[in-house]
Order: C-alpha cells, then structure tokens, then sequence
C-alpha cells in the first residue's frame, strides 16, 4: 500500500517556506547542530529571565512562594498564548525568529531595571512583575514553533525525533542557564547587569542563527531591518550597562529617602546604611545627622530613633524573669539585643549566630552602627557564630556537640511573614531551642506585629507552646509599618489598651512572646540598668495582648508553614 502524502492526509498545502528546504551556506548536518545550538542558548537566556523576575521581586515584595507561583503560572500561561500566535509566523519563520529575538532580548534584558524603576520611583512593582512575565512569556512561547519549522527546513525527519532533538537542547540549556544564574550572573554581576548580559547573548544568538544561516531566505528588505534592529538592541542594553550603576544610586536615593552611605551584597542579602553620621546618632543622644538606618533586603531593620525601645521590650522581660548568666542570642547580628544583655551586671556569656558575615562585620567596624551597639561584639563575653540558626541548633543537639543550657535565649529573626524565616519560626526550630534551656530558662520571641498580622502573631504563640512552654506574649508601642516589607516595622494605628504612647507620629506595635517551662513573671530583676521597661509597661502591654487572643490556632511545622494563612 502507497501512503498518500501529507498534504493529502492534513487536507491542506503547507505554506511554501515551511515546505521548502533551506539554502545554508554550510553542509546540512553542521546546520543543524548550529540551530540546536541557538536552542540550547535561548533556553538558557530565558530560565535566567524568569529566575531574574522571582529573585527580584521577592527581593522588592518578600514571600518567594508567591512571587515564584506569580511568575511561573504567569509565564507559562502566556507560552501557549506565544505557541499559537507563532502558527502565523511559520511561513516566514527565519523572519519571525528573528524578530522575536530581538523583542526577548530587549525585554527580557531590561526588565529587571524597569521592575526596580517601578519599585523605587512608584512604589508598585506587582503590576509590573506581571505584564514581564506576561511578555516574556508569549516570546518565549513563540521561540519552540518558529525554531520546530526552522530545524525541519535544514533535514527533514520525523516529527517525533525533531521534537526529541529540540526538547533535549531546550532543558540542557535550561539547566546550564538555572545553574548559572545563582552561581555565575549573580554573584559576579548583580540582577541589573547580569540581566543586561544576558538579553545581549540572546540577542547575539538570535540574530546570528537568522542573519547568517538562514540569510538566503531573507529579502533585502528583511535582511537590514533585523540587522538594524539587532544593533539597535545591543546599544540599548551595553547602554543599560553603562548605566547600571548611577541608575542604581539614584534609584536607593528613591527608596531610602537619602544617599545610601553603605551598600553591600553579601552574598545572602543586600545591607544598606545611611544617617547614622553625627556625633549624636549612637544611642539615647540626639545629634545633628539623621539617624541610622538599617536596611537588609530592602527591609527596615534597624532605625536609630527607635530602636532602643524595640530591643529593651524584646530583652528586659526575658532577662528579668530569672538567672541570665548565659543567653544565647538568635540573629541580632547588629550587636543591638548583645548592648542590652550586657547592660546586667550578672551575665557571664553572650553566644551570637548569626547567619550573613556582612551585617556581623559592618556590626564590629562602621563607625554609626559600632556608636549605636555601643561596640558590643567586641565585648569578650561575647561569643560570636556565623551560621544559621537552625543548623546551629540541630548542631548543638548532635551527640559530642552539646553545650551547657542557656539561662535565656533571643530570637531576634526577621518576620515570619517573610518566606526564607519560617523555618525559624516553626515548632520544629522551637523544639531545638527549647532542649538548651535552663531549668528555668527563657526564651522571647520577635513575633511580627500583634495587630495587622494578628493571625501570623498568634500563631508564633501557638508553635511555642506547642513544644511545652508556658507563654505570656505582649506588645510594645513601636514605629509606624512602612512600605518597605514586614520585618520590625510595627503596626500601623494603635489599639486603646491602655498602653503609654511615645510623642510623634502615631505608633503602632511590635509583638513578642516570652516562653518557660512555668509561667515566665514579668517584673525587673535586682541588677536591671536604668531605664528597664517598667512594671507598669509590661502590665498594659500584656493586658492588650491577652484579650485579643486568637484561640484553637494550629501550631506551624516545616511541612506545614502557616505564616502566610
């Protein structure tokens, strides 16, 4: 039996250039190795625009587990939508390739630059982590289509073998471009010039394959425009590197209202400092320079003016319900909790982790935060970890590792309502942290804000008494919450408790919960510095909390994270 041809089997002609085979100027097998080729690098070029999109807006945003589902569900819906309008395309496909390309390259290279723009100077970035992913989508959707018709016009074969080919270069290259994004583009490179680079290698790849390879298939006409708009790409994006570095100056002058005197990427996260220069920005004393300001990730952390009261409510309760000879400090790699433990006469040791060696050595040697931290790391009680707290514990808990307990322990950690902490917030973490206390020990919790994320709040609560402690969680008048993510911001308004308010804008709360095996009391112990958090303090902060409990909250675990119910 005779099988009819394809035509006859679709019912309809193929255009005439899908038909028809390419004229190369190279031998047929080289070219098609030199368009698997292309396909590996695009592959590449665009797993790195779509890590280049999470990393960033998580790094503007916060929550990596949203941020990566916007992203990934955003980008591959729009792959299809690319996929199908590519069909209109396979008739010229070494054109549409091209153009393709070209539009990806410029996208895709500058979109991380755009997205901080929107950040900086109009406070909204979600939008517009949206329509890149959106776009890069439908490019990168129309790449498999266009490249499919190419690779058949260079060697007929079966369908199934030319997708076999095309899919396989396609995730070598994805992982190549995965793997070099982490270790290669953003250590060496930062997001807005490693995006940049990476749209000028896509843009190299694209129009080489089509003004080259393919050039006999193009008109004059054709053939210029593509090479013009190809330059024109390039100087955009070497223009955009050229340009990286003021753009991103000016840009931290938006965000953080002042030149950033300091600014470093440590490999685990961005530290930024400004204020914090005049003779009178260390603490409790009012100067003539604005105060310090702490920023990680683009997170407040640390602000000069308020920062004392934050750290005595997070110490003073804890250290003043018992022995404190030996604490353990969770974090607090500022030096900022280590200034109030030390201010007790009877505490014999201090122990540090700390997870990112840049803020411990911007701790020990700028010269605002040293006046701040009153040069505390320095002290030689202090024992200073760079580790991550949970590994550290586990660590601890490993037979030949064990320490003596600890009279009290801080977990000074960012919120739980960022992703990358709730580990440090889950009952897995507190059951660690709890097999190195004391008898009598005490454990106190930075919990987040007790009002605008009350459930967040309690459910802190919950996991800590879900390994055996008996907790008494309270709150403390703070700063207002500010746009730059939840970490020690505060809430935004006050509820009427009867707590003192500070003068000045109207405050919000900071939440923490103080743990023991028995009912920790609140109260000032005999060798407290002036000025403790009062007994009348604590009593209000405690009363306001108690009453606006959310009860029957399910503790939270590594498998199951409920920090972002």
């Amino acid at each position: 039996m005779i099988d009819p041809p394809e035509s006859a089997l679709t019912g309809t002609l193929g255009p005439p250039e899908v038909m028809m085979p390419a004229r190369l100027p190279v031998p047929a097998g080289l070219g098609r190795l030199l368009v698997l080729g292309v396909v590996f690098v695009c592959a590449a070029c665009g797993l790195v625009y779509e890590l280049e999109l999470v990393a960033l807006a998580t790094y503007l945003v916060g929550d990596s587990v949203t941020q990566a589902s916007v992203v990934l569900s955003v980008m591959v819906f729009a792959m299809g939508i690319g996929a199908l309008l590519a069909k209109r395309l396979r008739c010229r496909a070494a054109v549409g390739f091209g153009a393709v390309e070209a539009g990806l390259a410029l996208v895709g290279g500058s979109s991380a630059m755009a997205l901080y723009a929107c950040f900086a100077w109009f406070a909204q970035s979600r939008s517009a982590l949206v329509a890149f992913s959106l776009v890069i989508g439908v490019l990168i959707g129309a790449e498999v289509p266009l490249l499919m018709t190419l690779i058949q016009r260079v060697r007929r074969q079966d369908a199934g073998g030319a997708v076999a080919d095309l899919f396989a270069a396609d995730y070598v290259g994805a992982l190549v471009g995965g793997l070099a994004f982490p270790f290669l583009l953003l250590p060496s490179l930062g997001q807005l010039t490693g995006a940049l680079v990476t749209g000028a290698v896509n843009d190299v790849a694209g129009g080489a394959l089509v003004l080259w390879l393919f050039r006999r298939d193009l008109s004059r006409r054709a053939r210029w425009t593509l090479l013009v708009a190809n330059v024109l790409v390039l100087a955009l994006l070497a223009t955009g590197v050229l340009l990286a570095a003021p753009f991103e100056r000016a840009a931290r002058r938006a965000v953080y209202g002042s030149a950033a005197r300091v600014a470093v990427q440590t490999g685990i996260q961005e530290v930024v400092l400004t204020g914090g220069t005049g003779t009178g920005a260390g603490r409790a004393r009012k100067g003539s320079g604005p105060p310090l300001e702490l920023y990680l990730d683009g997170r407040l952390r640390v602000s000069g003016d308020t920062e004392c009261r934050y750290h005595e409510a997070l110490v003073h309760p804890a250290m003043a319900a018992g022995p404190h000879a030996r604490v353990l400090v969770l974090g607090g790699g500022d030096g900022l909790a280590v200034r109030e433990i030390l201010r007790y006469r009877a505490v014999r040791s201090v122990t540090v982790v700390e997870l990112d060696p840049g803020v411990l050595r911007l701790a020990r040697t700028d010269p605002g935060l040293t006046r701040l931290n009153d040069h505390s790391l320095g002290d030689p009680r202090v024992h200073v970890v760079t580790a991550d707290a949970f590994d550290w514990l586990r660590d601890r808990d490993a037979p030949g590792h064990r320490t003596a307990p600890y009279d009290v322990i801080v977990s000074d950690l960012p919120d739980p309502g960022i992703t990358a902490s709730t580990k440090l917030y889950s009952q897995e973490f507190y059951g660690l942290a709890t097999r190195l206390l004391a008898d009598r020990g005490r454990l106190v919790v930075h919990a987040g804000p007790p009002v605008a994320r009350a459930r967040a709040y309690w459910t802190v609560d919950a996991t800590v008494r879900s390994v055996g402690l008996a907790t008494d969680p309270y709150r403390m008048p703070g700063r207002p919450a500010s746009f730059f993510g939840p970490d020690r911001s505060a809430d935004p308004t006050p509820r009427s408790t009867g707590e003192p308010l500070t003068a000045g804008p109207t405050p919000g709360y900071w939440g923490f919960v103080l743990a023991a095996r028995q009912r920790p009391r609140f109260g000032p112990a005999p060798d407290a510095p002036p000025p403790p958090v009062t007994r009348e303090a604590l009593r209000a902060a405690r009363h306001g909390d108690l009453r606006d409990r959310i009860p029957g909250l399910p503790a939270s675990t590594l498998m199951r994270p409920r920090y972002q119910d």
